[in-house]
């Protein structure tokens, strides 16, 4: 029986750029960072140190290569946030695509763009 959502793979195309997206303008914290030495690197990060799910940051083109067949599209990924306006702001004051703030039936949310143009949405929930 599945008992939580352990890990989310993102395939992008430069790895150390969404390195660099994810920590510096969301706060996200590398986990560990592996790499096989044939070309298989990948990186995981997460909100905080000990956070029950992680992205793990794969090369888009080396798994193309690798397995032609996978689906390599972005996840539709809903974060949380305990303070959205603010993280909303924040966003925006680091030029970041950010959508407006609505009102959906489940809470006030937006989405955001990352350095490669994959969009990800952000829910209030206190």
């Amino acid at each position: 029986m599945i008992s939580r959502v352990g890990q989310i793979m993102l395939y992008v195309n430069n790895q150390n750029e969404a390195v660099n997206f994810w920590t510096n303008n969301l706060g996200f914290t590398v986990i560990s960072e592996e790499d096989s030495g044939q070309g298989m690197r990948w990186i995981e990060i997460a909100p905080y140190k000990d956070a029950e799910t992680s992205i793990i940051l794969h090369n888009k083109e080396f798994v193309a290569n690798m397995d032609p067949e996978l689906n390599l599209g972005t996840p539709s990924l809903m974060f949380f946030s305990e303070n959205l306006d603010q993280l909303h702001s924040d966003l925006t004051n680091k030029n970041i695509t950010v959508g407006e703030i609505v009102n959906m039936p489940s809470g006030r949310v937006f989405n955001f763009a990352d350095s490669e143009e994959n969009y990800f949405a952000v829910m209030e929930k206190k």
